[in-house]
C-alpha cells in the first residue's frame, strides 16, 4: 500500500532526526537547568522534538508502521523482503524513541542493560541509519530490500 510507503519514509526520517539531534535521555529533574532570564532554553522545533508526547506518538507510530511494512506490500513487490530495511529501521528506531520516552517519564530509577543499553549508546548511529534508509527508500522504491 502506498500509504504505508509514505508513512515509512516520513516516520523513518523523523525518527532519525529525533535520535540524531537529541541528547542522551536523562530524568527531567536531573537536566532541568533554567536560564537566568526564565525561559526554558529550547525554542521552536527543538522543544517540539523533545516533548514527551511527540516522542511517544512518533515511537508508537514508527513501530506500528515498521510492523505493517513487513505484512503489506506495494503492488508488484516481493512480500516481506521488498521493504525489509525500512521495516527494520522503523522498528529499531521506534523502539529507541519509545525507550527514550520511558526513561524520561519513568517515576522509578531505570538502569538499562543489554539491548536497552545498546539502543541508548548507539542512538546517533541508529538515527543516521534511519535517515539513510528513508532517503534511499524514497529515491529507489522498487529496489529489493529497500
Amino acid at each position: 500500500m502506498l500509504q504505508f510507503y509514505f508513512l515509512s519514509v516520513m516516520l523513518n526520517l523523523l525518527v532519525g532526526l529525533v535520535l540524531f539531534c537529541s541528547v542522551a535521555p536523562k530524568k527531567q529533574e536531573e537536566t532541568a537547568v533554567e536560564p537566568i532570564d526564565g525561559t526554558s532554553g529550547n525554542t521552536g522545533l527543538q522543544s517540539f522534538f523533545d516533548s514527551k508526547n511527540f516522542k511517544l506518538v512518533l515511537g508508537a507510530l514508527a513501530v506500528l508502521v515498521g510492523f505493517m511494512k513487513l505484512l503489506s506490500v506495494v503492488q508488484n513487490d516481493v512480500p516481506v523482503v521488498g521493504d525489509l530495511l525500512p521495516a527494520i529501521s522503523g522498528l529499531i528506531g521506534g523502539f529507541a524513541v519509545l525507550l527514550d520516552f520511558y526513561i524520561n517519564s519513568a517515576s522509578s530509577e531505570f538502569t538499562p542493560t543489554g539491548i536497552f543499553q545498546v539502543l541508548i549508546d548507539s542512538r546517533k548511529t541508529i538515527g543516521v541509519f534511519c535517515i539513510i534508509i528513508a532517503i534511499l527508500h524514497f529515491l529507489f522504491p522498487k529496489v529489493l530490500f529497500l
